[in-house]
């Protein structure tokens, strides 16, 4: 099975032993008409860069946890044998 040995970096090889993953290298370095291992580091680069941009849940989850905070209080206390039944304890 062909695999994919370049230099990267500080002259260490990346050695791809997955065809699938070889196939992808290829396909993203004709894509762009650079070198496999250009192609990887620009996928690497990429992931990275969208990863570090990503929003995480909490921020995510903003617009929905201000619509929930604008309810109104009931101003009701929790009937805990109604909770507690819906959850199946005693």
């Amino acid at each position: 099975m062909p695999y994919l040995r370049q230099h990267v970096g500080s002259g260490m090889p990346l050695n791809i032993r997955n065809e699938q993953v070889n196939q992808l290298a290829e396909k993203l370095a004709a894509q762009k008409r650079v070198s496999k291992t250009e192609a990887v580091r620009i996928a690497l680069e990429n992931e990275l860069r969208r990863d570090s941009e990503a929003l995480p849940l909490w921020d995510r989850l903003k617009p929905l946890r201000e619509r929930i905070a604008a309810y109104p209080d009931s101003g009701l206390p929790a009937d805990k044998a109604f909770f507690d039944d819906l959850s199946g304890e005693d």
